[in-house]
């Protein structure tokens, strides 16, 4: 387990110390007073698998290499529900409108420490970046190549409710002839 770079406590400023809470190591303060314990939970993250006009949009963040593009993710906020969220970050990151939104499911990103909530939106509209993002591209349904991790997971689900055939690739990399 990685620990928490967290080093001192936000309720007293006591130096933390790594202990056994719950059966795990974690981060937590020693003063008995205190009793703060830094859990170190999963952040929610939402994700979307666009559908826009019959294709898929995949985006490359701007500090990606340039064939590098993944699903819209963002952090859910507080009190916000993940459709909600999910909605948002669309409507932030690409200017397109949700009219259909469909769970695709829960997954993990433990390299991150996150927990992606995805789900599959038919957009509409007319596409216009945020500055997060670099590049857009429109991909055929029968051309995605869901990637081992993550939102890769949401990718394959997409695939499998449409019988889809598909194979796993390493990374959210497009082929050369498509980045």
């Amino acid at each position: 387990m990685t620990m928490s770079l967290l080093k001192y406590c936000p309720q007293c400023a006591t130096a933390l110390a790594d202990q056994e809470v719950a059966g795990r190591r974690r981060r937590a303060c020693p003063d008995k007073t205190c009793g703060y314990v830094h859990w170190d939970n999963p952040l929610p993250v939402v994700a979307a698998l666009i559908e826009y006009e019959d294709r898929v949009l995949l985006a490359r963040n701007a500090a990606w290499p340039e064939d590098m593009f993944a699903l819209i993710t963002g952090f859910l906020e507080r009190d916000e529900t993940p459709e909600d969220g999910i909605r948002r970050e669309i409507r932030e990151e690409t200017n397109l409108e949700v009219n259909a939104l469909t769970l695709l499911g829960v997954y993990e990103f433990m390299r991150k420490n996150e927990l992606i909530i995805a789900y599959h939106a038919r957009c509409e509209g007319q596409v216009a970046l945020s500055e997060e993002l670099a590049d857009y591209r429109l991909i055929a349904p029968h051309r995605l190549r869901p990637w081992r991790a993550g939102t890769g997971h949401a990718v394959a689900e997409w695939m499998r409710r449409r019988g889809l055939p598909f194979e796993y690739v390493d990374s959210p990399r497009l082929p050369a002839a498509e980045a």
